[in-house]
């Protein structure tokens, strides 16, 4: 199915949850959050967000610095 990461087209495929996302992405579960179509989704709830078709998502890096 086709959904858009900060604003970029991907194909994944169905039934894929936002912890299967960021697995595949390779990210740092602790380093980010995510916002499912302008939805700011709580960590503990990735494992049951099913994405579906034209999903947007927007996905934002904590950076460290002093």
């Amino acid at each position: 199915m086709r959904i858009k990461i900060n604003g970029e087209p991907r194909e994944i495929a169905d039934e894929t949850t936002l912890t299967q996302l960021v697995s595949l992405l390779q990210l740092k579960p602790e380093q980010i959050a995510i916002e499912l179509n302008r939805t700011v989704v709580r960590r503990a709830d990735w494992s049951e967000a099913y994405l579906r078709e034209d999903d947007t998502i927007e996905i934002v890096h904590f950076v460290g610095g002093g």
